[in-house]
This record gives structure tokens, C-alpha cells and sequence, in this order.
């Protein structure tokens, strides 16, 4: 029996293309991110011997963070995500006492590059080591090398927003001390404690091992 075209009718009509269309919008805003997760990995130490049996009594453990974790990608900037600030993204020669709450990868080209290479929300070069393998979820720069070359840390939960970044690029790991630091393309990103100030490039080649970071973890040179 055909169905009458009734007020009701009509309603009810528009109420389920309401509702299509909201789920629509709900899937679509999914979309715009990913989210990753960040393992203990990169503290974990390397297999040894087993003890003797009669071996004393285990020192107590260090308290870590939770072994897994998880941060937000989002494939827009900060500010079109109506964040204003840095998110705690110190700058220039600044310590970073505490990881920020969020981080911006942004992809430019500044000379003398001719390729393009990230920054920070402060407009810092961020860069690659060569002695890192990537993916392997381990960072070879620890200690003084990490007071040098500061690892792009972000807070446990935190947000990374991109310009220019492919977002399947982006990932973390977890260092030695419990911090999460950033990845694009399986790198470890740092900044030099040598640039003070937005566009300065004083890391690029230090070493024949550092270099500005391309936005899939490429060596970003002339």
C-alpha cells in the first residue's frame, strides 16, 4: 500500500535525512586524523643472561609511565583547530622542562635548502640523526647528545597538528626516560640547541650525521 504524503509523513522524511546527514558530518571530522599509540620499545634494555640461581634480592623498580599510550594526529594547523599559543613549545636555546601539550609539524622551504623540511610552531628547524634507525622505536641520542639535540617530545594524550605532513608519516616512540618523542617516517625528530632563532639552519650537516628533516624523514639538503 502506497505510502501517503502526509505532514507527518513529510516529517519523518526529514528527520531521517537529519540524521544521515549528521553521521555524514561525524564520520567525515574521523577522517581528518588517526590515532597512534606509543610503546615501551624504545626504554625496553636488551636481553641478557639469566641470573644465578642464588642471585640476591631485585632492587626496587623505577616507576614508569603507562606502557602504552596513545596521541592524536590531526591532518589540519593548530589554528585552524583553534588552538592559540604553542602548547608549551619552548623557544630557541630554551630547555624543554616539561613536553608540550601539543606539537605542529609544519613542512617549508627556506634557503639554503631547496627541499622542503620541518619546523616547529616556533618556526624551529627539526632534524634527523643518522646513527637513529627508523622504526626500530629507539632514539641512539640519549644523555649529553639529548642536551645538544633536544628530542620533539609531546605530553601522554597530546594533540599533533600538520601543515603540510602526510599524517600516515607521523608517529612516537618512547625514550629511555618515559618521555614520548615525535617520528615522521620512522625518524626520531630533534632540534639543535645551536638555532636561537626562527629560520636558522646552524644543525644542517653537523657531524656528516644531522640534518634538517623532510616531511617523510628525508635528509632535507640543497
Amino acid at each position: 500500500m502506497p505510502q501517503r504524503n502526509t505532514p507527518f509523513a513529510r516529517r519523518r522524511t526529514r528527520a531521517a535525512l537529519a540524521a544521515a546527514l549528521v553521521l555524514a558530518g561525524s564520520v567525515g571530522l574521523a577522517a581528518c586524523g588517526k590515532t597512534i599509540s606509543v610503546s615501551d620499545s624504545a626504554g625496553a634494555a636488551p636481553p641478557s643472561s639469566p641470573p644465578p640461581a642464588a642471585a640476591s634480592a631485585p632492587a626496587p623498580s623505577q616507576s614508569r609511565p603507562s606502557s602504552n599510550s596513545t596521541l592524536q594526529v590531526v591532518d589540519n594547523t593548530a589554528a585552524e583547530s583553534g588552538k592559540t599559543g604553542t602548547g608549551g613549545t619552548v623557544v630557541g636555546t630554551a630547555v624543554q622542562e616539561q613536553p608540550p601539550k601539543w606539537v605542529q609539524l609544519s613542512a617549508v622551504i627556506s634557503p639554503p635548502l631547496t627541499a622542503p623540511h620541518l619546523i616547529n610552531i616556533n618556526q624551529a628547524a627539526l632534524y634527523r640523526f643518522d646513527m637513529d634507525t627508523p622504526g626500530s622505536g629507539i632514539s641512539a641520542c640519549e644523555g649529553q647528545c639529548a642536551t645538544q639535540w633536544p628530542p620533539v617530545t609531546i605530553e601522554e594524550g597530546g594533540n599533533v597538528y600538520l601543515a603540510g605532513v602526510d599524517q600516515k608519516q607521523v608517529g612516537a616512540l618512547r625514550r629511555q626516560d618515559g618521555t614520548v618523542q615525535v617520528t615522521v617516517g620512522g625518524w626520531p625528530l630533534y632540534r639543535y640547541s645551536g638555532d636561537s632563532k626562527p629560520g636558522d639552519l646552524n644543525g644542517q650537516g653537523v657531524g656528516g650525521t644531522w640534518f634538517a628533516a623532510g616531511p617523510a624523514g628525508e635528509k632535507a639538503q640543497q
